[in-house]
């Protein structure tokens, strides 16, 4: 039976272990990434992987990929993702129960949206011209692929911690994943937004997820913490 428990608990450590060290190398990647991107665009240098992207999408247009596209990226649209976040808000404060889950909902949305529009006016880079859907405002980061990127992460987030079944987790997390590039792809495809915009909203989206995942949960330890004995205290003048 102690062998047993030293297993698990030998298997429970290098598996936290693993997980933070992969956090952490994607905070870096995000971080280094969008200031990569900052950089190149301020200094209003041309990418060539903002041409190469609109030539792959010309290269594979046609009218069913047209609807395929504006199919998905509506799910990276205000009209969808308001009602979602509602939802998920709501299934955590009525069904589940889980308060702290259903405050990252709004924080990761809200500060996803505020973040989004103040990086658009600091870099203030006009959007290419798109023949295919009007649209307005400034163009990095993409919007839509930053707000996808952390509204989608904290799904992956809830998937990981909440799935028991190790299969069925990971194919929801693959599946989320590849969801959140084609959304991405979208805004290319529709010739919205230059692959920098998307790249650049795709790290400015799973840094801030990691971000306020990372101080919602150290807020939840320390109101348990200091909960606790308080508890204990009114227990003991009882007795």
């Amino acid at each position: 039976m102690i062998r047993s428990f030293y297993k698990r608990m030998v298997a429970s450590a290098a598996l936290f272990t693993v997980e933070l060290v992969f956090v952490w190398l994607l905070f870096l990647a995000c971080v280094v990434g969008f200031l990569y991107l900052g950089r190149e665009i301020l200094e209003g240098d041309k990418v060539w992987l903002d041409e190469a992207g609109f030539s792959f999408a010309a290269s594979i247009s046609g009218p069913f990929m047209d609807s395929f596209i504006k199919f998905i990226t509506f799910f990276a649209s205000r009209q969808f993702l308001t009602p979602a976040a509602l939802a998920l808000i709501a299934y955590y404060l009525f069904v589940r129960k889980h308060r702290w889950n259903s405050l990252k909902v709004p924080v990761v949305a809200l500060g996803s949206i505020t973040l989004n529009l103040v990086l658009k006016y600091f870099f203030d880079r006009e959007r290419p011209m798109s023949p295919l859907v009007e649209a307005s405002g400034l163009s990095f980061p993409s919007g839509h692929s930053m707000v996808a990127a952390s509204f989608y992460g904290l799904l992956i987030y809830l998937v990981w911690q909440n799935v028991q079944d190790v299969r069925l987790r990971n194919l929801l997390i693959v599946l989320l994943s590849i969801f959140v590039l084609l959304i991405g792809f979208s805004r290319v495809y529709l010739r919205v937004h230059y692959t920098t915009d998307v790249l650049a909203g795709f790290a400015a989206g799973f840094l801030w997820v990691i971000v306020g995942i990372t101080v919602l949960r150290r807020m939840e330890r320390f109101s348990g913490k200091e909960i606790t004995p308080v508890l204990l205290d009114d227990a003991d003048k009882r007795e």
